[in-house]
């Protein structure tokens, strides 16, 4: 498990495979069910996690995402629900672990200590361009009174600049939306190359979170996939690792 630091009453992490097999899809540590791993797997690793988190199984919260913009609140009254077709959580929470499954799309997690404010991000290359980071951290300050000055941040593993090539199509998206093109795409090869850590950096600060507060793990599911599962490299039906955060208190 990698681990992150917020500060000693958080718990944030991403899974790692642990696979045996590497080039086995399903091979590994994988919570997430609606990839078309065997169920008894999946639950067994369910439990094994809420294990070492110390929870049950109902506050473990993992949502259908669709690579949209849907951000939900868990709080006492959705803890339970499927969050189907959601791409962010946020919770105020104690003992509620909320995560987001990826295998090369960027897992983001936001930490606001003054509000104690968390929110678990799932941006593929979608929801970047769609800024689904700066719509959390919009919803975090209208419904905790969140200030994105006091938000740290955290991105996971994901498909690096190198592993990530991409159509001329998907380049003029990104143009498009305004990101800054010469700190986040590559020529290489005869193909553009764009770099979804920076590009999410970018989300970030220009959404008030400071440069400081931006952790960046830096590691790329693509190349690492013996580590991290990598759609990329296995398939969409594969496992995929999950990046969660938890409130002790």
């Amino acid at each position: 498990m990698l681990r992150y630091h917020f500060s000693n009453h958080i718990v944030a992490f991403s899974t790692e495979r642990e696979a045996k097999n590497a080039n086995n899809p399903y091979d590994g540590f994988n919570i997430t069910h609606y990839t078309g791993d065997d169920p008894d797997h999946v639950n067994r690793c369910r439990r094994e996690l809420c294990k070492q988190l110390g929870i049950d199984l109902q506050h473990l919260v993992v949502p259908h995402q669709v690579h949209g913009t849907t951000i939900a609140e868990v709080s006492e009254s959705t803890l339970g629900n499927t969050f189907e077709g959601v791409d962010a959580l946020i919770t105020t929470l104690p003992h509620t672990c909320i995560g987001i499954s990826t295998a090369d799309c960027v897992p983001i997690l936001l930490y606001d200590a003054d509000s104690g404010a968390i929110a678990a991000i799932h941006a593929g290359w979608r929801g970047t361009v769609a800024r689904i980071a700066s719509k959390t951290i919009d919803i975090m300050t209208s419904r905790y009174a969140s200030l994105p000055s006091s938000i740290e941040a955290v991105i996971g593993p994901s498909i690096g600049l190198e592993a990530f090539e991409v159509g001329d199509e998907v380049y003029e998206e990104f143009r498009k939306q305004g990101f800054r093109m010469n700190d986040i795409a590559t020529f290489m090869n005869g193909k553009w190359h764009i770099d979804l850590w920076q590009a999410n950096s970018q989300i970030l600060q220009e959404a008030g979170i400071s440069k400081t507060h931006i952790q960046t793990a830096a590691r790329c599911t693509y190349t690492e996939y013996a580590h991290f599962f990598s759609a990329r490299r296995l398939g969409i039906h594969s496992g995929r690792i999950f990046t969660g955060i938890m409130k002790k208190v």
